[in-house]
């Protein structure tokens, strides 16, 4: 078969598949709907058991441009955390190389290129700490939702129709690929099978913005309990690293400043 001839093919068998698709999962499956709701408080409930967890992962960012050109933003980092109150995260991007570390009390961001950190008090368990840097600073961190004590309910909140769409394979580990929607947002979800449900990838579409732009997180290396290395989650300045105002520390987010609504794209 010529490269034109399977190119003439290629919207037929999108088109085949997305009807499959339709019209496999457009009715209403209630022991579906039973069994994903399962899966997600399984893995909820492994995951706030576990009092020390270690991972890395890997971010996509999409942006749609004024002129409608979608982009993808990339980053990589790992994250530390010991319940009830200690967290220390790092994420390394085209725009950002950032490193933040919580030790129950005082929470510091550190920006690696330009060697400046600042510190602020927020005294208080993860799930404060999530809040606070979400609702407060408007600083979320990747992933958040999967981070608190209670992620059934967090996840669970406002959503209208449930999936359990089967297996999945992310990074060589099979999962069960559940998908959720609210009047918001759709989210997927690809939880690992067998004695360790952990999350492999979550996924987020935004419904109200134009082309529905998605975030994702896939989850590397996934350690609990003595897996994880032992960490005192205390911050160590790094020789000669500046210590400023929080409104004053630049380039730490995934979205760069001049693709932001706002900025010059």
């Amino acid at each position: 078969m010529t490269s034109k001839s399977r190119n003439l093919l290629m919207p037929f068998q999108v088109s085949a598949a997305a009807l499959v698709l339709a019209t496999g999962l457009g009715g209403s499956a209630s022991a579906d709907d039973a069994e994903a709701r399962h899966l997600l408080k399984a893995m909820s409930d492994y995951l706030a058991a576990q009092k020390a967890i270690s991972f890395g992962y890997d971010t996509n960012l999409e942006v749609v441009t004024k002129d409608d050109q979608k982009l993808l933003l990339a980053s990589s980092g790992a994250v530390d955390l010991a319940r009830p109150d200690k967290f220390r995260g790092s994420r390394h991007g085209g725009f950002a190389n950032v490193e933040m570390v919580f030790d129950g009390r005082t929470l510091t961001l550190l920006g690696k290129d330009a060697n400046q950190y600042t510190q602020v008090d927020v005294p208080g368990t993860l799930d404060h700490l999530v809040n606070e840097l979400r609702d407060k600073y408007q600083r979320p961190i990747p992933g958040a939702d999967l981070l608190l004590s209670n992620v059934y309910d967090e996840l669970m909140r406002d959503v209208t129709d449930v999936k359990d769409l089967g297996s999945g394979v992310i990074g060589g580990t099979e999962c069960d690929h559940l998908a959720f929607r609210t009047q918001e947002v759709d989210w997927q979800i690809w939880i690992a099978q067998g004695e360790h449900p952990y999350p492999c990838r979550y996924v987020i579409s935004s419904k109200s913005v134009d082309q529905a732009p998605q975030y994702s997180i896939q989850i590397t290396d996934w350690k609990t309990g003595d897996e994880v290395a032992p960490d005192d989650f205390a911050f160590k300045a790094p020789a000669g690293a500046k210590k400023i105002d929080l409104k004053e520390l630049a380039d730490i987010d995934e979205l760069p400043a001049h693709l932001s609504p706002g900025g010059s794209k």
